[in-house]
């Protein structure tokens, strides 16, 4: 909890203005469903069940997102290899590029595509 304490923190610093969070893959999917999202970022591993249905929804969406984990590039499977990565424990100068980078015409990073 202290974690995405300090995330949302983050992101209020860099002047995000609505943030919504989810512990769980249920509360994720719900949010997903009825409200509309600019980007995400995921944690690959919630209380044990793996975010890739999130992803998938984010996708069909065409939500640009990053995959935030400690397990780096490499943890990220099931056809989401392309997408950004942050990789835990991350600076808010690195989450700020990798956003950027989800907003930015032209990106190099499309939205992920599901597998």
């Amino acid at each position: 909890m202290l974690v995405l304490m300090a995330i949302e923190d983050m992101l209020a610093d860099l002047g995000c203005t609505s943030i919504s969070v989810a512990g769980t893959l249920n509360r994720a999917l719900h949010l997903i469903e009825t409200q509309p999202f600019d980007l995400a970022t995921l944690d690959i591993n919630l209380n044990g069940q793996r975010s890739y249905p999130i992803a998938e929804a984010l996708s069909a969406k065409h939500v640009p997102f990053a995959f935030s984990t400690g397990y780096g590039e490499h943890g990220v499977d099931q056809g989401f290899g392309h997408c950004a990565v942050l990789n835990k424990p991350y600076t808010e100068y690195q989450m700020l590029a990798v956003l950027t980078a989800l907003v930015a015409p032209n990106k190099d990073c499309p939205p992920a595509l599901a597998a």
